[in-house]
């Protein structure tokens, strides 16, 4: 099985978020899906919303409802987990507003999403998220960003990056355009993606020893927002 450095790092800042919340607090878990990470909140309330229109497992939600509009009362929840979401809603400032509404004034939201990814969950995937865009988006939703940074090292996102690089590469002489060079190409470029693969392994472990960001580009932003 392939290593996901950056779903251990998630692993690693939801296991620190879990940590400050109170004991009994409300969580919602948007966009849950599977709920992967519900074990975390075993001393708070766990609740879940996902609207299960993508062709993969879900775990059974609390509501099954657009995120646009949660079937509760005003000022509900303590906290929301709001994770690898907001690039696949097409309105993400209805849903922040939405948020805003049903969280209790000085709640929190611990978010994450992709600056750098390949189109996911098709046709359900609209957007990447800069940091500059967050702040904006965050900010005129009436939550003030206590923490925003990159969720996995640079290491992380050349490993991602040259995973995918070598499942492209074309697999026929045909993908080269044919003919004997065409065939030279295959083999080269699959020599090539054998190595791509070494590296790649490589990066991934340097990025769960290290969170390396001094260059380069953050897979995903994540963030921690409190209602104002």
């Amino acid at each position: 099985m392939v290593i996901n450095s950056s779903r251990v790092w998630l692993d690693r800042e939801l296991t620190e978020f879990a940590a400050t919340l109170a004991d009994n607090a409300l969580v919602l878990d948007a966009g849950a899906g599977s709920q992967k990470y519900s074990g975390k909140f075993l001393r708070q309330r766990y609740e879940a919303a996902d609207f299960e229109k993508v062709d993969k497992p879900y775990a059974k939600s609390t509501y099954v409802c657009d995120l646009r509009a949660i079937p509760v009362e005003d000022q509900r929840f303590d906290a929301i987990i709001f994770t690898q979401v907001m690039e696949h809603l097409p309105e993400p400032q209805m849903v922040l507003a939405e948020f805003n509404r049903i969280l209790k004034p000085g709640g929190r939201i611990f978010f994450s999403a992709p600056l750098c990814f390949e189109e996911h969950e098709k046709p359900y995937d609209f957007y990447r998220y800069t940091q500059f865009a967050l702040r904006y988006l965050f900010d005129k939703a009436g939550f003030e960003v206590t923490d925003l940074r990159w969720l996995e090292g640079f290491m992380g996102t050349a490993a991602h990056l040259l995973r995918y690089l070598g499942k492209c590469f074309p697999r026929t002489p045909a993908g080269y355009g044919g003919g004997v060079t065409g065939a030279a190409l295959l083999i080269i470029f699959q020599f090539i993606a054998l190595q791509i693969r070494l590296v790649s392994s490589l990066a991934r472990l340097a990025d769960i020893r290290h969170r390396y960001t001094c260059r380069g580009m953050p897979l995903n932003y994540m963030a921690v927002l409190v209602k104002r």
